[in-house]
């Protein structure tokens, strides 16, 4: 089932099933699983130029060498523009600590604290924003996860959900939770259609469920 909202074509399953990211458990594994790399657009390549210092210590030295090589973006089989990758999966952007769950401060780090999760897989990007290092956390398509935009050849927009193996537990938490996807990305969404636009979901979410 497809719900449209303005020129958005929304699968269903996005506001009937339940998500929610387990970082205790999955590590940040989807920034360094897969073949490519996370879809990005043309003004998202200048802002990741333009607040490359303000994380290019954070990287590895060879992710830095990809950068200074090939650019922080590339174009994949498809012919889609994407972040580059490092060994033909990581994102180069990726970077690791040791993350307190539910904590004031997740850069703080504290030992003998159950709600540490060991060497987690972060963007540097996103890890920046959070302290308040830059003024732009990362690449939509990233922030958008497990959602994925396509632009259609009328125009129109359509967002899918996206299932993988990667992302099981996040299903089993969404359940425990019982959080929709689309609240679970409430944030992200209205950052990529608007608040009105996201209100209108929330609206079609409702009509949806009380079908």
């Amino acid at each position: 089932m497809i719900i449209q909202i303005d020129n958005v074509l929304v699968s269903a399953e996005i506001l009937t099933e339940d998500f929610c990211c387990d970082l205790s458990k999955c590590k940040g594994k989807c920034c360094i699983e897969g073949d490519a790399g996370a879809p990005i657009t043309l003004e998202e390549i200048s802002l990741l130029e333009d607040n490359l210092e303000a994380i290019k210590n954070d990287l590895s030295i060879e992710a830095q060498l990809i950068i200074a090589s090939q650019g922080v973006a590339y174009t994949d089989k498809d012919g889609d523009l994407v972040t580059s990758i490092v060994n033909g999966k990581d994102c180069v952007f990726t970077c690791y600590e040791d993350v307190i769950l539910n904590g004031p401060d997740t850069s703080n780090h504290i030992e003998n604290n159950d709600n540490i999760v060991k060497n987690c897989c972060l963007c540097a990007y996103e890890r920046a924003y959070r302290k308040k290092l830059i003024n732009w956390p990362k690449p939509i398509s990233c922030a958008l996860y497990p959602i994925r935009e396509s632009k259609l050849s009328n125009g129109m927009i359509a967002l899918v959900y996206h299932r993988w193996e990667v992302c099981k537990d996040a299903i089993i938490k969404g359940k425990e939770l019982s959080l929709p996807l689309y609240k679970f990305l409430k944030e992200p969404l209205i950052r990529r259609f608007g608040p009105e636009w996201y209100e209108a979901l929330c609206t079609a979410a409702k009509e949806l469920t009380t079908q």
